[in-house]
């Protein structure tokens, strides 16, 4: 078992309890964070009373010392009074007074003085620092033991006893020239008490925090996350793109998902419209030939003495002609419109391109005059194949609808390569400039069956020129007629092949019978 499926065994699939493990996580976190910070706060703040507290019995010591008296060993803090020239302590309280006292004193001596130790300003003068107590054998086992063989921070303070009179000294038991020390220790016990209290009140509270947090986060999601339910339960029960799921009152991220699908669901019955369309329209231009070539047949097989086989045939052979254009046609928009890929693109001349078709376009039955201008290079890049079909549909549309001439250009303009095939026929309304773009549309003076296409020519020639990065638009053309301006992106010429003599831009053959394809 993988890192991943073990982590999908005990992490939550709900987002409800996803949400509430996450917020009960980050909480924990952001909890002990916010409880070490406590923790070392209080034991500082108490052990800082401690501080203060041992100071106080500190000062206190010394003056009684000064006064010649000897205190008693109640001290809340543990203290010891040693003299230079001594071997026992003279006073210790608050827990060294358990020590063995046959041993001496617990804390070392200090250094001899001569002189009065010059007193502060603030009237504070204290040292510290960390002193281990020593581990003795023996003494009473109550709670000076339990000071015993641990490091404390110790306070204290020194006294020349040749200050004092000898009555005091005496009173004292040190020699009159002897220095004397004060000793309080600073025991932490207290503040690590309180600081572990603070920990237990702190983790128990932690603990309810948590479950509290993971249960709100829960049951916030849980009635945040209603909506989105009903907008599924909405969505699972629409069966006809036409639906819609109802958008909530409130202007939140639901409302936006709500509004999302409805959009979704638009564009799902736009385009199940336009399939539904299309497959109609399909149906009916496939209807109409096969009719047509079905009915000659049948009345030629009912009366086989009376038919003309040769015209029969003929219209057969034209009926037959039609329907593969049209299922051609069909294919070719069903490959663009899945996107599917092609060969790969290539440097294309256009000014070749259009310069072949234009001298091997079979134009129609009627006398035509078409006109070829190409000014400067007009490369491009795409599908040569393609590129060919697109003009030749735009050739057939021309050559159906011109009167007696089509001119077709090619030209450089703004980095942009532009072919434009213009035609002195009737023109098309300014209202109909887009309609006739779309699939199996023909006007109304190009009805005709028998000389019209498959209404599928400036549609496929327009999604070409959109797969090629570029547009095809109807545009106004000088003397009147209908102009289409096919525009590709530019691109440099193909650099010569090294020691390759230069050669003519190959020229496709041509289809061996070409059908018109468009409006």
């Amino acid at each position: 078992m993988n890192a991943s499926d073990r982590r999908r065994r005990w992490w939550p699939r709900s987002v409800r309890a996803r949400a509430a493990v996450a917020a009960a996580l980050t909480a924990a976190i952001v909890l002990t964070g916010i409880g070490w910070w406590v923790h070392h706060e209080v034991y500082r703040q108490s052990l800082s009373v401690a501080e203060e507290k041992a100071r106080n019995d500190l000062f206190a010591l010394v003056d009684q010392l000064k006064q010649g008296d000897v205190p008693g060993p109640r001290r809340s803090a543990p203290y010891e009074i040693v003299a230079t020239g001594r071997r026992t302590a003279v006073a210790s309280g608050g827990g060294l007074e358990a020590f063995d006292r046959s041993a001496g004193h617990v804390l070392p001596s200090p250094p001899a003085l001569t002189a009065p130790v010059p007193e502060a300003t603030d009237g504070w003068d204290y040292a510290y620092r960390p002193l281990r107590i020593p581990d003795r054998p023996g003494g009473d086992s109550g709670s000076g033991q339990v000071l015993a063989g641990r490091t404390y921070r110790v306070l204290y303070n020194d006294i020349w006893a040749g200050q004092l009179s000898r009555e005091q000294a005496a009173a004292l038991g040190v020699r009159p020239d002897a220095t004397l020390r004060a000793y309080v220790v600073l025991v932490p016990d207290t503040s690590e008490e309180i600081a572990a209290a603070i920990d237990g009140m702190l983790f128990r509270a932690g603990l309810a925090g948590l479950v509290l947090i993971g249960a709100v986060a829960y049951v916030t999601v849980r009635v945040a996350l209603r909506p989105v339910e009903a907008v599924r339960r909405l969505t699972a029960s629409v069966t006809d793109p036409s639906e819609r799921v109802t958008v909530p009152a409130t202007a939140h991220e639901i409302t936006a998902l709500a509004d999302t699908i409805n959009t979704t669901l638009r564009r799902l019955d736009h385009a199940a419209a336009q399939q539904r369309r299309f497959v109609a329209d399909a149906a009916h231009e496939l209807r109409s030939p096969l009719t047509t070539l079905l009915t000659s047949l049948e009345v030629a097989l009912a009366y086989p003495e009376r038919t003309d086989w040769t015209a029969t045939a003929t219209n057969a052979a034209r009926q037959t002609r039609r329907l593969q254009a049209l299922t051609e046609d069909l294919l070719l928009l069903a490959r663009l419109d899945t996107g599917a890929p092609t060969a790969g693109p290539e440097t294309v001349d256009m000014g070749a391109v259009a310069s072949h078709l234009a001298g091997h376009h079979l134009l129609s039955a009627r006398k035509l005059e078409l006109i070829f201008d190409s000014y400067g290079p007009a490369h491009v890049r795409g599908n040569r194949d393609q590129l060919q079909r697109l003009l030749r549909n735009l050739l057939d549309n021309a050559a159906r609808h011109a009167a007696h001439r089509i001119r077709v250009t090619v030209r450089s303009e703004d980095e942009q390569v532009v072919v434009a095939v213009h035609d002195d026929g009737p023109g098309v309304p300014a209202e109909d400039a887009e309609r006739i773009f779309e699939r199996f549309v023909r006007l109304d003076d190009a009805r005709s069956r028998d000389q019209g296409g498959t209404g599928l020519g400036l549609a496929i020639a327009r999604d070409l020129a959109e797969r090629h990065g570029g547009t095809l638009n109807l545009v106004p053309g000088d003397d009147g007629g209908a102009c289409f301006a096919l525009r590709l992106p530019q691109v440099p010429a193909p650099a010569p092949a090294p020691d390759a003599a230069p050669s003519a831009v190959p020229d496709p053959s041509p289809d061996p019978d070409p059908a018109p394809d468009v409006e």
